[in-house]
């Protein structure tokens, strides 16, 4: 016990951003592991159809939970974030949702005929427990992260996660199939929204017209934002299940999900920042704001450019050792999309600072049109080019919305990415592709222990450049070190 509290100690002596963002990557990292493991599970368990069915039945949950949240979700995280009349914010927030979830609840029960795949695998039925389960889930979530307890949201998240894995590797195991996975899907956010419970400050409390004015205006353009993010995030595989096969979407989803790796440090930032620039935008501190964008930049490509590099040049015998022959042929999808994440990192960004600093019709207009452009490409590559199609569609879109959330951020701030950085990302990440492609050319990759060999050793020996070629990130991995009392080498 005095070690833990000795641990959260030294940790709680970290500035409030970085502590927070480290927090969140600790547990993106640790759900990651879990993650890969449990997917490389049901992979070899239950076969790509039976992933592409819960893969759908994501999708579409996440299609309609946008439709039941409205944008009042991030409306009231921004509001009560600003500190000023928090709980009449939630509590209107708490109305508005309740109505909205309620509406589509109604609506997917009366159009149910509709959703034959879900209906015909026996999922439908977890689908409406699932957004019910949902207006709890989401609600005192928006809350805890409105609060800016970033740490805690991201506990709770990864809780809610490893709960939901848990039950399903059970459920799988015990032959419950994609009912088993949809049914670890609800059991997670019950579990996730318990503990969120457990350091929820926010009481329902009076409220006027104002503050339902107020959140429904914002949430407008977040609205229509976030439907345009679905149609990144879930297009691809809607149509690629209506064309194609279940098996298809589990296919492309298994590449989708291996590119994400490089994307875990954007996560982690985003979840941290958007809060606080939503208040430095409030008092006015651009100067912050600037700063937090640049380095946002700098530690995101730090991660996503040598796990890009690793990728192809490992990705088609990771598909096949990691989780079966069947997904191998998924290799070709796995680079176009890797290279999506490098460009998703400024996309991600740009478009989160244009919401946080209250510019979200900026933010739609760059979003719409980059998710009108994804539709009309994936109906148009995904007959001709199966899975390979969606990921370039996915990619000409982003690149896109990337560029016209640029245009519409930089008339407020100074965007820069930091040129001596992004250049030892770039060496460091170069010389660590030649050890990996010289030690595929001379070691035949014929298990997975061997494919493993150039994984950590190039993680190695990257992480070891990257701090040797970059003064600024090692005075700062020192600085965080010497703040909570950890020796490192003498030759950092």
């Amino acid at each position: 016990m005095f070690k833990l509290n000795t641990i959260l100690s030294r940790i709680m002596g970290i500035g409030e951003v970085q502590r927070q963002s480290i927090v969140s990557f600790i547990w993106q990292i640790a759900f990651t592991f879990i993650g890969f493991l449990s997917t490389m599970y049901f992979a070899r368990v239950v076969g790509a159809g039976v992933l592409g069915a819960y893969f759908l039945f994501v999708a579409y949950y996440s299609i309609i939970g946008i439709i039941s949240d409205g944008g009042f979700g991030v409306a009231a995280t921004k509001r009560i974030s600003e500190g000023e009349e928090p709980d009449a914010y939630f509590s209107a927030f708490v109305l508005l949702r309740s109505i909205f979830v309620t509406m589509s609840l109604l609506a997917l029960i009366a159009f149910r005929s509709y959703f034959v795949d879900l209906d015909s695998e026996g999922i439908f039925v977890w689908l409406i427990v699932a957004l019910t389960v949902s207006l709890v889930y989401g609600t005192v979530s928006s809350g805890i992260a409105g609060r800016g307890k970033m740490g805690i949201h991201a506990t709770c998240g990864f809780i809610n996660d490893v709960s939901r894995i848990t039950v399903q590797v059970a459920a799988v195991f015990l032959g419950f199939g994609v009912a088993g996975l949809a049914g670890g899907f609800v059991c997670g956010m019950v579990v996730g929204a318990i503990v969120q419970f457990r350091f929820f400050d926010l009481h329902l409390t009076r409220f006027g017209w104002r503050h339902i004015k107020s959140l429904s205006t914002f949430s407008f353009w977040i609205f229509l934002t976030s439907g345009g993010i679905m149609m990144y995030s879930y297009a691809d595989r809607v149509i690629i299940g209506y064309y194609l096969s279940n098996a298809d979407v589990g296919i492309y989803l298994i590449a989708l999900q291996l590119a994400a790796l490089s994307s875990l440090t954007t996560i982690a930032l985003r979840s941290t920042l958007w809060p606080k620039v939503s208040r430095w935008g409030k008092i006015g501190d651009f100067g912050l704001i600037e700063e937090s964008i640049s380095r946002a930049f700098s530690y995101s490509l730090i991660l996503a450019v040598p796990v890009v590099a690793g990728g192809i040049l490992l990705g088609d015998k990771l598909l096949y050792f990691f989780y079966d022959a069947e997904f191998a042929q998924g290799y070709t999808t796995l680079v176009i999309l890797l290279i999506v994440q490098l460009v998703n990192i400024f996309q991600f960004f740009f478009t989160m600072y244009l919401g946080a600093l209250y510019r979200q019709k900026d933010a739609f207009k760059a979003t719409a049109m980059a998710a009108a452009a994804n539709i009309v490409l994936n109906l148009i590559l995904i007959p001709v080019m199966g899975i390979d199609g969606a990921a370039i569609a996915t990619l000409l879109s982003m690149v896109l919305n990337a560029v016209l959330a640029r245009r519409a951020l930089s008339r407020m701030i100074a965007i820069r990415v930091i040129h001596t950085t992004l250049m030892n990302i770039l060496i460091a990440s170069g010389l660590m592709s030649l050890l990996v492609g010289g030690y595929r050319m001379l070691v035949p990759l014929s298990n997975v222990w061997l494919t493993l060999v150039p994984v950590v050793l190039g993680g190695v020996v990257y992480g070891f450049l990257i701090l040797k070629f970059d003064r600024k990130i090692r005075d700062e991995l020192k600085e965080i070190a010497t703040q909570m009392n950890m020796p490192l080498p003498d030759w950092l």
